[in-house]
């Protein structure tokens, strides 16, 4: 199992205990919430070179 795949099984697990801890939109809230902030804490050249890595994964 890669890095990635060991990371996105843990944040399904997380999610899914949230939501029962939690009420829907409250983990709604965090699972959105969280990537996005972690996005805005990221200088401008640092997004252009998520977007840029983005843009290859994809094959564009």
């Amino acid at each position: 199992m890669s890095k990635k795949a060991k990371i996105a099984a843990g944040g399904v697990a997380v999610g899914i205990l949230l939501l029962i801890w939690l009420p829907w939109w409250a983990a709604l809230l965090i699972v959105l919430g969280v990537p996005a902030a972690a996005y805005l804490t990221l200088d401008p050249s640092q997004r252009r070179r998520l977007r840029r890595v983005s843009r290859k994964e994809l094959g564009r």
